[in-house]
């Protein structure tokens, strides 16, 4: 595990007192199955019960002997439990638990991302809506295009995690399946009616049919929107990236009381934050490669894929809750400098309304070929020389011919930009309540 980036109530979900809980879980829920068809006395069920207990340092210490966890856990459990210890992992192997038990923890921390995603999810619908009418210039290859509003921005980004959020409920249902069916998956020492009732038990159903481990589609496909979230996550901060260049400087990071930036330029105001995002979605879509790798196991099983797992289920949901949490804290601290937002729109000295010029041409019967050329010519000058182009439109005497001074006046107004900004928002917020 990570523990930098470790959160309290993700990472107790990866430790492993709370792993070889999950495991005790199965094999009680077992126990009990066994105990419904009269293949455990209610006496002995009643003592395993109440002394099925372990200890992590045992197993450890067990583990060394044996070379082989599950073992290990489960002489840990019958040094506890005593003789009725013989009735635990009754016609089971070592994947029926631990397979089954994977899909508990896998359920349990993406119930965490989903419940920290709604959060997100409210920040920007929250954040879109004051800033709906805030106009900024749009940018095209990171090139000064047309205006649009921050509000729009953020909009782009609150519809993205609506699609995240049904994402990860799809990958819950996915995952919300165990396999108690014996060694090969063929329930050859066990009665298929243990599988119902004990999964059932767990919040679990089980899978249609299995090898001796559930299929690795299924745990790929969570790491797959782990990875899908963390590269939105990354797209958040890297906008945030260039919007806090000091040339940009219209969004930064906030910056705390006794934050420092540099250890030699004191003036510095780094987005450090939304850098560490960036770097650690990297780390979570190189998981996922692993878990696709995993798919291909050796006929009904191989253990090729459980010592990866063990490092890329805890690292990744990890980070993920952790770079979630500091973007949902980011956006609700940071400070956006509208008056900068302003001075941008208007930093190329009116190159970005062309279009409206443009098409204002078109209107007057002039050629699209001929408006462009028209439109060009002047904005290249304005361009290279560092000229108004509004005035240069109006000093242009084949565009004084075709437009009026109204006319251009009116090309360079931004109420029309703001014309449908309405429409788009109630076409995302409409359906909710």
């Amino acid at each position: 595990m990570i523990d930098r980036y470790t959160r309290p109530e993700m990472g107790s979900i990866w430790t492993e007192q709370n792993r070889y809980q999950k495991w005790l879980e199965v094999e009680l829920a077992v126990c009990e199955a066994w105990a419904k068809l009269g293949e455990i006395p209610p006496p002995s069920l009643k003592r395993i019960r109440g002394k099925a207990s372990f200890s992590v340092k045992r197993i450890e210490e067990i583990e060394k002997v044996v070379k082989h966890d599950v073992i290990a856990f489960l002489t840990s459990v019958a040094e506890n439990v005593g003789e009725d210890s013989r009735f635990i992992h009754l016609g089971l192997t070592s994947y029926d638990v631990v397979d089954t038990a994977l899909s508990l923890l896998l359920k349990e921390a993406l119930e965490k991302i989903l419940k920290d995603l709604k959060s997100l999810k409210n920040i920007l619908r929250k954040q879109a809506l004051k800033y709906k009418k805030t106009v900024m210039v749009g940018r095209t290859h990171g090139v000064h295009a047309e205006p649009i509003t921050f509000g729009v921005k953020l909009l782009v980004w609150y519809e993205e995690v609506k699609r995240h959020l049904l994402r990860i409920a799809n990958a819950l249902e996915v995952i919300s399946y165990g396999r108690i069916s014996g060694s090969v998956g063929t329930y050859i020492h066990l009665n298929p009616k243990i599988e119902t009732y004990a999964l059932k038990k767990l919040g679990l159903k089980p899978a249609r049919v299995s090898t001796q481990v559930l299929q690795r589609d299924r745990h790929a496909e969570v790491l797959f929107v782990l990875a899908l979230l963390a590269s939105s996550l990354e797209k958040f901060a890297i906008e945030l990236r260039h919007l806090q260049k000091t040339e940009v400087l219209e969004v930064e990071e906030s910056f705390t009381k006794g934050q420092k930036g540099s250890s030699s330029m004191p003036h510095k105001k780094n987005p450090v934050r939304a850098e560490r995002i960036s770097g650690l979605a990297r780390v979570i879509r190189a998981n996922l490669q692993c878990a696709l790798e995993n798919i291909s196991l050796w006929h009904e099983r191989d253990i090729s894929h459980s010592s990866a797992e063990r490092i890329i289920f805890p690292d990744s949901f990890i980070l993920t809750d952790f770079i979630l949490a500091e973007t949902v804290d980011i956006i609700q601290n940071w400070k956006v400098n509208t008056d900068r937002m302003k001075e941008n729109v208007n930093l190329t000295r009116g190159l970005i309304f062309s279009q409206s010029v443009l098409l204002a041409l078109t209107k007057k019967d002039v050629t699209r070929e001929q408006a462009y050329q028209l439109v060009q010519r002047n904005s290249l000058e304005a361009w290279n020389k560092g000229l108004d182009f509004k005035q240069l439109l109006s000093s242009d005497k084949e565009i004084k011919q075709i437009l009026s001074e109204k006319e251009i006046d009116a090309c360079f107004s931004l109420d029309p930009y703001l014309d449908k900004i309405d429409y788009i928002f109630d076409k995302v917020l409409s359906d909710e309540s």
